[in-house]
């Protein structure tokens, strides 16, 4: 279940990193250990955040290593709205990117996806809305802007497990795993007669304990709202998530105009 490091060198374009900070200096340097051994190979790293003293962008060290590092000082999302939005157009240019995750951000992804869908659907009435039912995992929460957070666990894992066959808390088999809990989910809501369908990010471990999912990835969950929609009202849930640990946005998307209610 867990995703074993290759012995084939991994290959990216850009591999773009949520953050400057403590997080971002551990993957970069890890990355870069990575491309030093062999492991991965890639275009550039591209370092977000909105402060240029972070501790990434005053780091010689990071930038000294097999992989060019690329900083770009701004706000996370206005950042993925722009590099989204072009990858969603775009195609080949990105097809070989990954994005890095932060534990500490917010869901970047899903708010984009929900942008996505105003842009397109606007006119149908589009809203993020809580769960109306919680998965059933050991522990969630709800954040104060919506968003849904849910674990396997309920003791503090280290920020870089990777979430190995035999879990380190445990020292037993890691039976579960996020994305499947979610998609079953999604299933016993549409055989409890709601239309909801789950948009799945798995973010992986790739190497060196770092773990991250494909820009790819992200333009196909945008692409099959946008098809949940199309036809009908659609319920989607947005899952960005790894085995052990997951945030989640419901978009509700209202009927095309002329089926509601009334017309």
């Amino acid at each position: 279940m867990s995703e074993p490091e290759t012995t084939e060198r991994q290959r990216y374009g850009s591999i773009v990193i949520v953050g400057g900070g403590c997080y971002g200096s551990y993957y970069v340097r890890q990355l870069q250990r990575a491309g030093r051994a062999g492991a991965l190979a890639a275009d550039a790293l591209v370092v977000v955040d909105r402060d240029p003293e972070c501790a990434v962008f005053r780091d010689d060290v990071a930038a000294s290593g097999p992989i060019p590092l690329a900083r770009r000082v701004g706000e996370w999302r206005a950042f993925f709205a722009d590099y989204l939005d072009q990858a969603a157009a775009g195609g080949a240019p990105f097809a070989a990117d990954a994005i890095v995750p932060s534990p500490l951000m917010p869901h970047l992804i899903g708010e984009w996806i929900v942008s996505r869908a105003h842009a397109r659907f606007g006119d149908r009435g589009v809203e993020a809305r809580a769960l109306e039912r919680s998965p059933d995992v050991p522990w969630e929460r709800s954040g104060p802007d919506g968003t849904h957070y849910v674990s396997f666990a309920t003791w503090t894992c280290p920020v870089n497990c990777i979430e190995p066959r035999i879990c380190p808390h445990t020292r037993d088999t890691r039976t579960w795993t996020m994305p499947a809990a979610i998609e079953e989910y999604a299933r016993r809501e549409r055989a409890g007669g709601r239309p909801v369908v789950a948009a799945v990010l798995h973010c992986r471990h790739r190497a060196y304990g770092v773990g991250m999912f494909d820009t790819r990835e992200v333009v196909d969950a945008e692409a099959r709202v946008a098809a949940a929609a199309r036809a009908a009202a659609a319920d989607v849930i947005i899952g960005t998530m790894s085995h052990c640990h997951g945030a989640l946005t419901r978009v509700v998307i209202g009927p095309p105009v002329g089926d509601s209610p009334g017309h």
